[in-house]
């Protein structure tokens, strides 16, 4: 057996440019599947498994926030935390203009906009996280570290139980 063709995204590009360790892993996407699908199909803790959400203000400015895949992000307490009367989703035709990639593989890499990159601050407490490479079926796996030091994104404290 070859090694599977990995495909050369926006993101894996961004991270190779920064001289990022990283290592990629294919899976068979599921449709509406989201981590809980990545996470056993990888056979790693979701938890583990980084989701790359596109939200946006009262004004609608959009914007990233990074989440564990177990979790949801409070949307009231993010709003307080950048100060922001009010922040949603975007509607997924909305999250794929801004972000250049498709729902569902979505990397927080190589966006179409830049936009504020949010992260939850206990993500930086694992030793290796896995998240979307800029394409359905494709993680890549990385120290989160590298996240900070690629994405300058601000640290919040948002996480509530999925």
């Amino acid at each position: 057996m070859g090694k599977e063709h990995i495909p050369t995204t926006k993101a894996i590009r961004v991270l190779r440019e920064h001289g990022v360790a990283f290592e990629t892993h294919l899976y068979d996407y599921v449709e509406k599947g989201g981590t809980s699908a990545s996470s056993s199909a990888l056979g790693v803790s979701e938890h583990a498994v980084i989701k790359t959400l596109i939200m946006e203000d009262d004004t609608r400015q959009p914007l990233v926030v990074l989440m564990h895949g177990d979790k949801q992000v409070s949307t009231r307490a993010l709003a307080r935390a950048i100060g922001a009367r009010s922040i949603q989703p975007c509607k997924p035709e909305v999250a794929d203009k801004h972000s250049g990639y498709q729902v569902g593989g979505t990397s927080p890499f190589g966006t179409k906009r830049a936009m504020p990159v949010y992260l939850e601050r206990s993500v930086l407490e694992l030793e290796r996280v896995w998240i979307n490479g800029g394409r359905r079926g494709l993680l890549v796996s990385l120290d989160p570290r590298e996240i900070v030091r690629v994405l300058s994104p601000t640290l919040v404290d948002v996480a509530i139980d999925a």
